[in-house]
């Protein structure tokens, strides 16, 4: 089978993953390409249309028309900079990892461990989402939907809710058109090339569309709102209705599967994820 890997619109943090992929091809005897059209299989980096990445677009509209398979590679959120997802046909829940029903052993090896849920904090932590991501389509401007669902919130919940743009989606001072709403700007963290603060203390829930507020707030304890295509979505809250009366559902074999969504360079290399993804590929 023939993979052609679109390095040239890859995130500058990409060469290094993209090259590992290329080695697992190369080792399980498929033919690689570099950025051209006569292939099996396209590999791309992310579904964020923006920067250098906006040219997957039309690759990954051109795919899914024809139904071909496209492998996603993206930055990770267990250990960021450390861990990368690697999925097919799409990112987050969207994407197919490989079967579930896994066991515990690589969350324990990636030092994946659940806090006991907890139904104390004060605040409501809504995160923003970066509205160029194919995560977002069929959605309103980003603004429009942070305002109604800040409006949605307070007419469930008297709790006061802490805004948290996403750090590369700026977005207007829109909490200040409400009460009881405080924005709070993500800092990057130092020495780290994208990765920023996230604390969830004093939070009562977490409202996330898809990004990975989502699923390390669940982590923590903290339960979380979430949309389908979110990582997140199996153990969240599934209704904005049931914010003050979130479920406390068993997070084990969520978090066991969660677990074989990324992997380290050296395991993208040995074909770790590749395998996983035969099934699905040929």
């Amino acid at each position: 089978m023939r993979f052609s890997l679109w390095e040239k619109h890859g995130a500058i943090n990409s060469k290094p993953v993209f090259r590992a992929f290329a080695t697992s091809l190369e080792s399980a005897g498929h033919e690689i390409s570099w950025n051209a059209t006569d292939s099996d299989v396209d590999v791309i980096w992310s579904v964020l249309w923006l920067g250098r990445m906006a040219a997957n677009r039309s690759i990954w509209e051109r795919n899914q028309k024809r139904s071909k398979p496209t492998v996603v590679l993206e930055v990770g959120g267990i250990q960021r900079g450390t861990t990368w997802k690697v999925g097919l046909n799409g990112v987050n829940r969207d994407a197919y990892f490989g079967e579930k029903g896994c066991d515990d052993n690589r969350a324990e090896k990636l030092g994946l461990q659940l806090k006991p849920w907890r139904d104390t904090g004060e605040y409501i932590l809504l995160c923003g989402q970066h509205e160029k991501s194919e995560q977002w389509r069929n959605q309103p401007p980003i603004s429009k939907w942070l305002e109604a669902t800040i409006e949605e919130i307070q007419s469930i919940s008297n709790r006061p809710i802490i805004f948290r743009p996403h750090p590369r989606c700026r977005l207007p001072a829109i909490e200040k058109r409400f009460k009881n709403v405080i924005r709070q700007e993500p800092a990057k963290l130092p020495k780290s090339y994208d990765d920023y603060d996230i604390r969830f203390d004093n939070i009562y829930c977490t409202v996330s569309w898809t990004s990975n507020p989502g699923i390390h707030s669940v982590i923590q304890g903290v339960p979380a709102y979430t949309s389908q295509s979110s990582l997140a979505w199996d153990v969240s809250i599934k209704s904005l209705d049931n914010l003050d009366k979130p479920p406390f559902v068993d997070r084990q074999q969520w978090l066991n599967d969660y677990a074989w969504t990324e992997y380290t360079l050296k395991e993208i290399k040995s074909g770790l994820p590749l395998k996983r993804l035969t099934s699905k590929l040929f």
